[in-house]
């Protein structure tokens, strides 16, 4: 059974219908990357599966982990460990990273459960975490994303991916704004959480992402549908040709 299994998904914004029937199937292990160009559903496809309620589902299902998500709240969804990285992380004033985090390990952990973690267990996962995307103490002790830099906040999204453990991760345009730097790091925290018993979801336009998290499967998102499939070359071949390549190739096969 895959871990997440889209039907004919057709989905819209007020009057406008974004989502004309999306079918995706996404197994524990892998990495699938979806591409294509601006306004064509690759945002609103990440914002669904993780609950956002501005999208309203016209159409099909969403089955993760054998349950049917699209009557879950947010909270129940990530709580069952969906974890999505937004292209433009939000601030939260006055909350420090460390205080938020423990308090969503923690309810994370009263779902399923378990005791919540004392302060000293908290802070030794923390400390092992942070090693994960090169955060630094002082980073940890701010407010949750005040006045950070584009790869600050960025770094910070994939920390919070590797305390919470998700397994359905979904990162919408990771690299974007991201030197190379910046790149590396997030890309390789991304990489270290990498496990055969999570799947993650990478959205981007640009190859150059590709070349430090490689996909298993790469996807072509285009006018509401997934209109092709390859493995990691067909980036490359993206990149090359540009998509109006599979503009052209669409019209031709009509």
């Amino acid at each position: 059974m895959a871990l997440l299994s889209i039907r004919n998904l057709h989905a819209k914004i007020g009057d406008r219908e974004i989502l004309k029937g999306i079918n995706l199937d996404i197994n524990k292990g892998e990495v699938h990357s979806i591409m294509g160009p601006n306004g064509n559903g690759k945002s609103t496809l990440a914002g669904i599966i993780a609950g956002n309620p501005k999208y309203t589902v016209t159409e099909g299902e969403v089955i993760y982990n054998g349950k049917n998500i699209l009557d879950m709240p947010v909270d129940q969804r990530a709580n069952e460990g969906i974890f999505l990285g937004f292209q433009y992380p939000v601030e939260i004033p006055g909350v420090t990273i460390t205080n938020f985090m423990r308090t969503a390990v923690n309810e994370q952990r009263k779902y399923r459960g378990l005791d919540p973690l004392s302060g000293s267990e908290f802070l030794k996962l923390m400390e092992e975490k942070k090693k994960v995307v090169e955060m630094t103490t002082n980073l940890a002790n701010r407010s949750v994303n005040e006045g950070f830099s584009g790869g600050e906040k960025k770094k910070n999204e994939i920390f919070q991916m590797a305390m919470l453990n998700p397994t359905l991760a979904i990162l919408d345009e990771t690299d974007s704004g991201l030197d190379i730097d910046a790149l590396r790091i997030v890309a390789n925290g991304v990489n270290q959480l990498r496990s055969p018993e999570n799947a993650t979801v990478v959205i981007t336009h640009y190859q150059r992402l590709l070349d430090y998290i490689v996909p298993d499967f790469v996807h072509v998102l285009y006018e509401g549908r997934i209109v092709k499939t390859g493995p990691k070359e067909l980036a490359l071949e993206l990149e090359e040709k540009g998509y109006e390549w599979i503009k052209k190739e669409l019209e031709a096969a009509k």
